[in-house]
């Protein structure tokens, strides 16, 4: 897929995702379903990652589950790591995208753009001279105005998507949880209602 050289001029609107931690199960249905809709190969590409969490000893144990897409960050820092420019934000929605005709593959950047990425968003395939791959934010899914197949297969209703200052207004700005640290540089593109941990676990 071929994606858009970034404009010059503001920013028009960003989209974003909402994850709600307190109703996340651990599933991997939204794992599942971005596989399916985008055909990835079962290992070891990940477009979208469950990360899990325990604490404590038992019978007082935290467990909390983290989704790990791409953020499509307001500052994305995988574009400018990027040697030949393959990566870009498209500046009507910020929906950041790879040109994989452009990409030269990881023996030869080195994967610059995952090293970059504080959330390993960035994927590689197993071959030799692997190109990369990454979330689109179902794209082609969006551009019909329709979610993300990862929010539409959520069980729980733990995953929502849109802009972002949509979401911020329906779900507020925290944007800190187990398993995840705002990057103040990067600036990803999500809201999270956090899973609290109790005061009795360390």
């Amino acid at each position: 897929m071929k994606v858009c050289n970034k404009k010059q001029g503001a920013q028009i609107m960003q989209v974003g995702f909402y994850f709600d931690q307190t109703r996340c199960t651990g599933c991997s249905a939204c794992r599942v379903a971005c596989k399916d809709w985008n055909d990835i190969p079962a290992v070891p590409e990940n477009w979208m990652r469950v990360l899990y969490t325990e604490k404590g000893k038992f019978p007082d144990v935290f467990v909390s589950y983290m989704v790990a897409p791409c953020w499509h960050c307001i500052d994305p820092v995988c574009v400018p790591a990027c040697p030949v420019n393959a990566i870009a934000k498209r500046e009507e929605d910020g929906i950041v995208l790879v040109n994989s005709d452009t990409c030269i593959g990881n023996e030869e950047c080195d994967e610059k753009c995952l090293k970059a990425c504080p959330y390993d968003a960035p994927q590689f395939g197993p071959e030799q001279g692997a190109k990369m791959h990454k979330c689109t934010y179902c794209i082609d899914r969006f551009e019909e105005g329709k979610l993300p197949d990862c929010v539409e297969a959520c069980p729980v209703r733990a995953l929502d998507a849109g802009p972002l200052e949509q979401l911020q207004k329906k779900y507020g700005t925290n944007t800190e949880a187990v398993d995840f640290k705002f990057s103040q540089r990067a600036k990803p593109a999500v809201v999270i209602k956090a899973k609290p941990v109790p005061e009795n676990i360390q």
